[in-house]
């Protein structure tokens, strides 16, 4: 069987949303989270940046015509974006694929915390 593309990245970052969801439950605001997220991923030895303004790029234009802020890119190669809400909608998986293809990345993470049990989805381009 293949293995998925930075299958070593995302499984440490699922590992470490299921710990933080494992001691926080649900209910809290998706920057709490973020904060624990965060604790955990350095605690596992992953490389991110944080609510870095990330540049929209739009077909084969190379200059950005805008900007976003992604919760996290992961050792550069993967995108995670975070939700607290009840339940996922296709909103946010399209939402985390265009950030994956403004942003010109190729794997994305869609964790939600805000339901009984953490659930993610792995978004491809």
């Amino acid at each position: 069987m293949e293995k998925l593309k930075y299958a070593d990245i995302t499984e440490k970052i699922i590992g470490s949303a299921f710990e933080v969801h494992k001691f926080l439950g649900n209910g809290f605001q998706e920057v709490i989270y973020q904060r624990a997220l965060a604790y955990e991923m350095k605690v596992a030895g992953l490389v991110f940046a944080r609510e870095i303004e990330q540049p929209i790029y739009y077909k084969e234009l190379k200059e950005a015509i805008g900007t976003r802020r992604a919760d996290f890119v992961v050792e550069g190669k993967v995108l995670v974006e975070l939700k607290a809400v009840t339940v996922l909608d296709d909103v946010h998986l399209a939402q985390a694929l265009n950030y994956l293809k403004t942003y010109r990345l190729e794997v994305g993470l869609l964790i939600n915390f805000g339901s009984k049990s953490m659930e993610f989805k792995r978004v491809v381009m």
